[in-house]
């Protein structure tokens, strides 16, 4: 017998609004991905598990569905022309769903809707091949790389040659430290995988032993079926490596990216890091809440590390672009949903 929490969510989430879903396959997700798929989060809404599909065979809206609410993911994959009318279309179905770390052209869309558009927090953007690692600024993260080398450490992208149980050994070791370790974030970071998906890319540091002690997985971003760019996907790093392993490993990453051609590559989400205004009707209840969440001694030691988590991508001087999360009814009981969907509690 299933525990009662899952018995009740089953209940509830057969009372949510009834949306048609799309009976799209994995491949049928990743064509969709490959000719609009040119947001963070395009490729997650196409492999993660557990997602629902609203759209046809010319696009979709991913949502997550719990506590009797809809949430949409991301932004609509479909041709840019189109995704006002799916978003429409998803909110006339889905009873006032809440869309969550979307950019600013969907919440442009949803407050002519009526919804109120808070911000979520940041991607930074480093666009190729203007951005490099020359000047001042960036001193610490080349004195990284430095440093690495010296110790001995080498650098590497996996062609799928890694073995898949010393991934496996230094994915347990990494999540062995983690604040919180039953169980990994989910919706907004899908679970981490041993094997690669199709066309990601995974780039690894090893010590002067040889034995693999972190590594860095990107998705693809796509446009008119040609990969564009990549964006941060999973870190992991055995427990007792040097700081500088991450920082070390991002930058030899970005500079192949670069040497290839590639246009852009984004580091990810920020969550609750400069919540300012959104420039839209939005909640001071939750912008205030976001920010004391983001300030917090509390969640940061014991929930999530948000301010650790934004530092690490500030040291790499990209373009911060603010992400949104929009919803007609900013309630309790919806942003309950949403923490339990994520897995935040």
């Amino acid at each position: 017998m299933p525990p009662l929490r899952i018995y009740f969510d089953r209940l509830l989430e057969g009372a949510a609004p009834k949306v048609e879903r799309r009976g799209l396959t994995l491949v049928e997700r990743l064509a969709l991905v490959r000719r609009h798929g040119d947001f963070s989060l395009a490729y997650s809404t196409a492999v993660q598990d557990k997602l629902s599909y609203f759209g046809d065979t010319d696009g979709y809206i991913a949502f997550g569905t719990k506590m009797k609410h809809h949430f949409a993911l991301g932004d609509p994959v479909v041709a840019p022309a189109l995704r006002p009318d799916y978003i429409r279309r998803f909110v006339e179905s889905a009873g006032s769903p809440w869309f969550v770390q979307i950019g600013e052209e969907t919440a442009r869309v949803l407050a002519e809707l009526g919804y109120k558009i808070n911000r979520l927090g940041v991607d930074t953007r480093l666009n190729l091949p203007e951005h490099d690692f020359s000047g001042k600024r960036n001193e610490t993260v080349r004195y990284s790389e430095r440093w690495l080398l010296k110790k001995g450490f080498s650098f590497d992208e996996d062609r799928r040659t890694v073995p898949l149980d010393e991934i496996a050994r230094l994915s347990g070791n990494w999540r062995g430290d983690r604040i919180v370790k039953r169980w990994e974030m989910g919706f907004l970071n899908r679970p981490f995988y041993d094997n690669l998906g199709k066309d990601m890319r995974r780039f690894v540091l090893y010590d002067p032993d040889g034995d693999l002690v972190a590594l860095l997985d990107f998705d693809p971003l796509f446009r008119d079926g040609k990969v564009i760019g990549y964006t941060t996907a999973f870190k992991r790093k055995h427990v007792g490596a040097s700081s500088h392993a991450e920082i070390g490993l991002t930058k030899f990453a970005v500079d192949r990216f670069r040497e290839e051609g590639i246009s852009v590559v984004t580091l990810g989400l920020s969550p609750m890091l400069d919540i300012g205004s959104s420039g839209f009707a939005e909640s001071d209840f939750w912008r205030n809440a976001f920010q004391r969440a983001y300030d917090s001694p509390w969640v940061n030691r014991r929930r999530f590390n948000l301010q650790g988590q934004a530092a690490f991508k500030r040291r790499f001087h990209g373009a911060e672009e603010p992400v949104y999360i929009a919803f007609r009814e900013g309630t309790y009981v919806e942003m309950l949903g949403l923490l339990r969907l994520v897995k935040a509690i």
